[in-house]
């Protein structure tokens, strides 16, 4: 098997771009160190690992398998956790009973978690009672260090030197049996998360970084649920093509029986009905079922037979009252788009240049992302209504009730409290 001890060598370097000062030799990654291991798919099997699990030492790097685009429902069809001294475990949660992994929290939650892009996978796992003691994030931290590719096989062939196998990211995992190249996959993708933990550790400690990328991890961690969007149905790709609020009641009406369909079926909704199928049905607004049909996706097998319910959505919606209809305009209770700023308040469209400049011009000193030095709907929502008092305290502490981190804070409070004094002319 492959030696994993080190192979990167002095051809990497922390510091921004793409990491790489000098040649470096990449190994092609096949197949993990140690083998693909068995899918723990009941209770004993379950002892067993958590057993080897709670041998080991040190953080755990952690990763889940989704089947994003083919369930409705986001849940992890595979859990992937290697330890030192413990190998690596691939855990089927649908196997096992509810309940099932208590085992297996009274361990990880108390220990350290390594993962690359955590917001992704934690909501999953925290469905299964799976939370983090504390948090590394791969991917975070390789923004935080200023490297501009941050992908997982991006990251490890820079700084470890190997290429791992790629193909089955956006496969159906929750397929059983899953197939041997697609374990062979999810197995590798916590192959080297602890030794690439160690490399950025080491390059956000030499950039002074690593109290910031700290506090990143832990609003990460503990971030609450996202609220439920108001109006989901205006997330339809393609709306912008809907002009009038008769034709955004059939994307209403339409996005909304998708909706119910799909959990029901526990079907991703853009196999249930694609939107461009519902933006072609509310432009054309069909009158009888031929009408429909001829339609492109409306067509096919499955949605002949579903045409008819289509149809009644349809007609539903063309009957409302007009005080019933959506509007033109959605309300999300923010600023307007930036593109009205200048005609409708030309002092915001001013303060808002300002501090974007200021922002763009730090970050690029920091060597990091400008929208991790502060985020973008937060300094918009600052510039179209700031507060009386612009000073720098005030606007530190305006900051830090937005959920702007301390780092965030110190850095660009009194950028911002001058960009707020910016005015049109």
């Amino acid at each position: 098997m492959t030696d994993f001890s080190d192979n990167s060598g002095e051809g990497t370097d922390g510091m921004g771009g793409d990491g790489l000062t000098g040649q470096v030799t990449v190994i092609p990654l096949h197949e993990p160190r140690d083998g693909v291991p068995d899918v723990v798919a009941d209770d004993a099997a379950l002892a067993r690992a958590c057993e080897r699990i709670a041998e080991g030492t040190g953080a755990i790097a952690v990763d889940t398998e989704r089947a994003s685009g083919y369930r409705y429902w986001p849940k992890a069809y595979l859990i992937q956790i290697r330890r030192d001294g413990a190998g690596t475990h691939l855990i089927d949660p649908t196997a096992l009973d509810d309940g099932g992994l208590a085992p297996l929290a009274e361990i990880l939650n108390d220990a350290p978690w390594v993962l690359h892009a955590a917001s992704q996978d934690l909501p999953c796992l925290a469905e299964l009672d799976l939370y983090p003691a504390a948090l590394f994030d791969t991917e975070l931290a390789a923004r935080l260090a200023g490297y501009h590719r941050v992908a997982l096989g991006t990251m490890v062939e820079q700084l470890l030197g190997y290429q791992l196998e790629k193909g089955h990211s956006a496969a159906d995992w929750s397929t059983r049996p899953l197939p041997a190249a697609w374990l062979n996959y999810a197995a590798l993708d916590v192959e080297l998360l602890l030794p690439l933990r160690d490399r950025l550790h080491d390059d956000l400690e030499q950039q002074g970084k690593l109290g910031w990328a700290e506090q990143e991890f832990e609003a990460v961690r503990t971030a609450p649920a996202p609220e439920p969007k108001a109006e989901p149905w205006r997330r339809t790709s393609g709306i912008h093509k809907i002009r009038t609020p008769r034709a955004l009641a059939t994307v209403r009406a339409l996005w909304q029986a998708r909706d119910q369909l799909a959990r029901k079926r526990d079907r991703a909704p853009g196999r249930v009905l694609p939107d461009s199928a519902i933006i072609a049905a509310a432009s054309a607004d069909p009158r009888t079922v031929e009408q429909l049909r001829a339609l492109p996706v409306f067509g096919g097998k499955m949605q002949r037979r579903l045409s008819s319910m289509w149809l009644r959505h349809i007609q539903a919606a063309r009957s409302l009252p007009k005080e019933e209809l959506p509007s033109a305009a959605q309300n999300n209770g923010g600023p307007p788009p930036t593109n009205r700023w200048a005609d409708r308040d030309p002092d915001a469209a001013a303060r808002l240049a300002a501090a974007r400049t200021a922002l763009t011009e730090l970050a690029e000193r920091l060597q990091l992302p400008v929208e991790n030095l502060l985020l973008p709907d937060l300094v918009r929502r600052l510039c179209w209504e700031p507060p009386d008092d612009v000073s720098p305290d005030a606007i530190a502490a305006e900051l830090a009730v937005r959920g702007a981190r301390p780092w965030q804070v110190e850095q660009t409070a009194g950028l911002l409290s001058e960009a707020l004094r910016s005015r049109a002319g």
